[in-house]
């Protein structure tokens, strides 16, 4: 016989209205409190990661940079270029002639963004219904998207000749949201070959942009996924100009959430360590509710938010975490033949990833110009149309006892949502805010009858009074078995994606 959810159901609703209460008032006395963070594991697992982070659950960031200019399939266009025979290759002796006497270096000039608006920008993020975003500071490239002193291949002395960091800061804590900047810049270890003499990468007079010069055997790919296997390890200049750049962007801009991606598990323990504690400490002297996310193996877990990319968990996590994924299947930036998702994965994704105590950070790909392209646009305003009115369901809720149920099961890995199709009319997510429930429906089945086994009798004996479908005016039938809720549909449906049904 089924264990009888109905006590445990009824005990939680009722802590979860109390606990958020609490939590918030015990958050608002521990901002007050003026942490110092040691560069030690043990000190760094003082990270709390703080409400606004739970409660926000959508945020967008853009890959937008010197690596769009060629509008070229591959998001590693900077480092492909070079290679005999790759695609990119090709493409860029056709566009631009060979790669040692038109290098990288030279696309700078050709970064104008002479139509960006952070304004406008920003105004979309708000339209979306995301709660934070921001730029990618800088990416493998070299090429900081900030007015560096240390890097003087930055936005503000080349290309654009604009601090875009500084711009989308300003417009987007003006509408209110948090402000987000990520970093990729561990991947510059060898990113350039600086070794091929055939290449202007290995010219001592750029090494400011592409670095100092290594043997090939510092990039080494093991199946595609292995990122680690680097000989020699970075140097310590390295490792110095790496934190710098870290210590600009929190110094200079105080990002709410600072983003790291992989790779970085390549630098010394202690100048990871003392990355953490810096921007910890900066954090805590400015009385900011600062979240800092991380891939592993790169730190300890709980010495920051763990972030996965294109994954998601399997289950209800304990702790919030992220999954950053972009709005197309294949593509982090901007090319010619770029086909976004449909909206309903986008939406299906975002509902999945929330039910599991998770926030989604969705990738944006501007082009070259500034602009963000149209079909980008329609995507991120329906999700906002369906934010606006299921948006009780998402922000500021918590996991229920399970995630959901349905047939569907998710891929996990790193990468894994790229083989990952989208969801079917029998899967369901739930979610819970201030001791409400709600089972949203990734389908609207063919039969006119949803399905939600987990609360058949056999599993839940609760005193079900009334349920509503937000959206829908009129009333809405429903029968408990003993195999499931029965719950009978309306004619027509209330908006064009995931529905929501709040069970009272």
């Amino acid at each position: 016989m089924k264990t009888k959810l109905f006590v445990a159901i009824f005990g939680v609703l009722i802590l979860t209205s109390c606990n958020n209460q609490e939590t918030k008032e015990i958050n608002e006395i521990s901002v007050k409190v003026v942490k110092h963070y040691e560069p030690t594991w043990e000190s760094l697992s003082q990270y709390e990661c703080p409400e606004w982070f739970r409660d926000a659950k959508f945020g967008i960031y853009t890959h937008w940079g010197v690596y769009s200019v060629p509008e070229d399939e591959s998001d590693w266009y900077g480092t492909y270029m070079y290679k005999e025979g790759h695609p990119n290759n090709k493409t860029h002796k056709e566009n631009y002639g060979n790669p040692k006497e038109f290098g990288y270096k030279d696309l700078v000039q050709l970064f104008k963004a002479e139509k960006f608006n952070a304004d406008e920008w920003a105004d979309l993020f708000v339209e979306s219904g995301a709660r934070f975003a921001g730029p990618a500071g800088e990416h493998a490239d070299g090429f900081s998207m900030w007015d560096s002193k240390v890097n003087p291949w930055n936005s503000v002395a080349m290309g654009p000749k604009r601090d875009i960091t500084a711009e989308l800061e300003k417009a987007i804590r003006k509408r209110g949201l948090k402000y987000v900047v990520s970093l990729h810049h561990s991947w510059l270890w060898g990113w350039f070959p600086t070794w091929d003499e055939n290449t202007d990468c290995a010219d001592p007079a750029n090494a400011s942009l592409y670095g100092e010069k290594v043997p090939k055997t510092a990039w080494q790919v093991d199946n595609g996924h292995n990122y680690y296997k680097v000989n020699p390890m970075p140097s310590a200049e390295f490792e110095r100009v790496w934190l710098e750049k870290v210590k600009e962007v929190v110094d200079g801009y105080s990002p709410d959430l600072l983003w790291f991606d992989n790779r970085i598990q390549i630098l010394s323990e202690d100048i990871r360590k003392e990355m953490l504690a810096y921007a910890y400490n900066e954090a805590a002297k400015k009385k900011q509710e600062f979240v800092l996310t991380f891939k592993r193996p790169d730190f300890p877990l709980g010495t920051g938010t763990v972030d996965l990319e294109r994954n998601r968990m399997p289950k209800i996590y304990p702790d919030p975490w992220l999954t950053d994924n972009s709005i197309s299947k294949q593509k982090w930036i901007w090319h010619k033949d770029l086909k976004c998702y449909p909206t309903n994965n986008l939406i299906d994704d975002l509902v999945d990833i929330v039910s599991k105590n998770g926030n989604l950070l969705l990738n944006v790909a501007p082009h070259p110009n500034g602009t963000i392209p149209e079909e980008q646009k329609q995507r991120l305003r329906e999700m906002g149309k369906w934010l606006k009115l299921n948006g009780e369901a998402i922000y500021e809720s918590r996991p229920w006892l399970i995630y959901g149920e349905g047939p569907t099961e998710t891929k996990t890995g790193h990468l894994a949502d790229m083989q990952f199709d989208g969801f079917g009319d029998e899967d369901i997510r739930f979610t819970t805010r201030y001791g409400q429930l709600y089972a949203i429906a990734l389908g609207w089945p063919e039969s006119g009858v949803l399905h939600v086994k987990s609360l058949g009798t056999s599993n839940y004996n609760g005193n079900i009074m009334n349920i509503e479908l937000i959206g829908h005016e009129g009333k809405i039938e429903f029968n408990p078995t003993i195999e499931a809720l029965e719950i009978q549909l309306p004619s027509t449906k209330p908006c064009e994606h995931a529905f929501v049904f709040k069970i009272n």
